[in-house]
């Protein structure tokens, strides 16, 4: 099995849109049944060994309930922890199908779940509520299958990058709005907005972050790609070297992402290294030019207590 198989976007552009916008009714579902957390954490969904999860979250006749996207059975998973579960299958289903056999799974386990606004988010058909969209139909298995590998090996990559770091940091999370996967490093520190900022922006980017993650590509960048950001951006951010070569910084919406493409690290004799490499690069460009204890957030190895990351004598 190829450790990063292509998956260029032009290839699996219908599928992809089908399928962010079933994963969208879900997280939307994910965003009113479950606890809020600091920074959204409890909006984004989690790998699992077949797929994608919510994990647990609400009340189904008083007990939590999951939703999983199984992505080797290609089905969607609706289950309560008193074992009752209803599934259908994620292929042959247009977005309005999908949405009304998820509310009436839901409503099988005894849950009901509102959704304030049952549309898409920041996607071109935003005003069309889910339930008339039956143009976004073309879940296909294989393409979906790998695009659950590709993300299940960066999350790999992204969960031995963060036992690097002992400070404040996010889950490896995926994101159901913008489609991508992510981890955040966070300085501990106040960071100042202005008061036109949006209520979902304040609070995602309360604190100083530096963030790091791969998504699929879109219309502004239509090619997958890993990335990283600082925010608030620390002046000469762009001006800081980038590993490995190919990685390069790219100005987008008044400021700058690194930006590595997926298909130059499957070029790279060791792919895992090259992102690696690259995440560590923008850490440093972004705490370095912002700042950071550099030296009191580092966790070599995983490890924090000195005696026990002492080698052995």
């Amino acid at each position: 099995m190829e450790f990063f198989p292509p998956i260029p976007l032009a290839e699996w552009r219908d599928c992809e849109e089908a399928l962010h916008r079933f994963e969208q009714v879900v997280g939307k579902i994910r965003l009113a049944a479950s606890v809020r957390r600091n920074h959204w954490w409890n909006v984004p969904f989690h790998l699992t060994g077949r797929g994608i999860t919510t994990r647990p979250m609400g009340r189904a006749g008083g007990v939590p309930f999951t939703i999983d996207f199984d992505f080797v059975s290609h089905r969607l998973v609706v289950a309560s922890l008193d074992g009752t579960e209803v599934s259908f299958p994620l292929y042959g289903r247009s977005v309005a199908s999908f949405h009304r056999a998820t509310l009436d799974a839901l409503a099988a386990l005894g849950a009901r779940v509102d959704i304030p606004l049952p549309n898409p988010f920041d996607l071109p058909d935003a005003s069309r509520p889910f339930a008339e969209d039956t143009e976004h139909a073309a879940y296909d298995p294989v393409q979906a299958n790998t695009y659950w590998r590709v993300l299940s090996q960066v999350a790999l990559i992204l969960e031995e990058f963060a036992a690097g770091f002992s400070g404040k940091a996010s889950p490896v999370h995926h994101f159901w709005h913008t489609f991508d996967i992510a981890y955040s490093r966070f300085s501990g520190r106040h960071a100042e907005q202005s008061a036109e900022t949006d209520p979902v922006t304040r609070e995602a980017y309360s604190r100083e972050v530096i963030s790091f993650g791969f998504w699929f590509g879109d219309d502004t960048f239509p090619e997958p790609a890993f990335y990283s950001y600082t925010s608030p951006e620390p002046p000469g951010l762009a001006e800081e070297p980038l590993a490995p070569g190919s990685a390069r910084w790219v100005a987008r919406n008044g400021s700058h992402l690194a930006i590595l493409r997926y298909d130059d690290v499957r070029a790279e004799a060791d792919p895992r290294a090259a992102v690696l490499a690259f995440y560590d690069s923008a850490y440093r460009a972004g705490a370095g030019r912002a700042d950071w204890d550099m030296a009191r957030l580092a966790c070599p190895g995983g490890v924090t207590d000195q005696h026990l990351g002492a080698p052995p004598d």
